[in-house]
């Protein structure tokens, strides 16, 4: 007797932790939790024989070598919403703080309105038109606006859309790109992005970052999408070094592309990279007072979730200090060819 007593006792609880566990999705909204990411590989090959072109990632030489897995997680739940990914792999290392850690990105966000909403924590950065996944750029190599560029930013934004052609964000950020906290203590980088359509398919954002451990950077990247087949792209930045320092680096890079069918794009990019003179040196680049410049030819080959990308790109530097040739002795140009494939989930 007191066997059925308990099972029926066990019965209705049950029954009833299912009845508010429904009225408890029911009124919450709870949306599902979305995974994605990427996963790529590629090889290498300068013409030299050795590394040459230092911009950042695809370092190794005469390889067949990993990049990154990349796991994205975002929830929203009304009005709130949060973000977390997290990488694993040789581009990770080069592209977070520090080691162990793993975080591309964490932040929390809130719609106070359906046009105002508030986010903070650790975010990639809004400057710059390439980014640090594989999956999001049509280039497997990077520019030198790029690695000279913050990846992420942390701190906290607001952003204002006042029609799906004009939105501001503006926001204050730790005194240090790259980092999960701030370097000296301090919260005084200043950060704003004015994002305008002016015609459909143009999309053009104003940034500019500015503080004095971090320096000051003015930044536009755009995008047009002319034809159903033809986009193009540009990127130009100038940045002034900060506090203690003299110099920084100005540069601009085109994007044109062409889609030849459905599976297909073919595109290149070029690049003009400049510093200024004085006492701050590049993460990678040619020394204060010299320039670079790089054309990259570029094609995107579709099947299914899989995008393989052919490279070969040709750099040039004005004076002979970055580059060396197949005997070691210094040159002003280098060249190599990439054959990647990267996994978009």
């Amino acid at each position: 007797m007191k066997k059925k007593l308990l099972l029926l006792t066990f019965i209705v609880s049950a029954f009833g932790l299912s009845l508010k566990a429904q009225d408890t999705v029911k009124t919450t909204g709870d949306a599902p939790l979305v995974l994605n990411g990427s996963v790529d590989t590629y090889f290498k090959s300068d013409f030299s024989g050795h590394g040459n072109i230092p911009t950042s990632f695809a370092n190794e030489n005469s390889s067949i070598s990993i990049g990154m897995i990349d796991l994205g997680l975002k929830k929203s739940v009304g009005n709130a919403s949060f973000v977390g990914e997290l990488s694993f792999g040789p581009r990770s290392d080069q592209s977070i703080p520090t080691a162990g850690y793993h975080i591309q990105n964490l932040y929390v966000s809130y719609n106070l309105t359906s046009k105002f909403n508030l986010t903070a924590g650790y975010m990639s950065t809004f400057i710059g038109y390439e980014v640090i996944s594989p999956a999001a750029n049509f280039n497997y190599s990077t520019s030198y606006l790029f690695t000279n560029g913050p990846f992420q930013n942390a701190g906290f934004k607001a952003t204002y859309t006042f029609s799906d052609k004009v939105s501001l964000m503006a926001g204050i950020f730790n005194d240090g790109w790259n980092v999960y906290q701030s370097v000296g203590g301090r919260v005084n980088t200043f950060g704003a992005q004015l994002m305008v359509v002016p015609v459909k398919n143009w999309t053009v954002y104003l940034n500019v970052a500015a503080g004095p451990q971090s320096g000051t950077e003015f930044d536009v990247t755009t995008n047009y999408q002319i034809t159903s087949a033809f986009k193009l792209g540009l990127n130009y930045a100038d940045f002034s070094a900060p506090s203690g320092t003299t110099g920084g680096f100005s540069g601009v890079a085109i994007y044109p592309q062409i889609a030849v069918s459905k599976a297909v794009t073919l595109g290149l990019r070029g690049e003009i990279f400049s510093t200024k003179t004085g006492t701050w040196a590049t993460t990678a680049g040619p020394a204060p007072g010299d320039k670079v410049s790089g054309i990259t030819f570029t094609a995107n080959v579709k099947a299914g979730p899989f995008t393989f990308i052919p490279e070969i790109r040709f750099d040039n530097n004005s004076a002979k200090t970055m580059f060396t040739d197949g005997g070691g002795a210094a040159t002003s140009s280098a060249s190599q060819f990439v054959l990647a494939a990267v996994y978009a989930f």
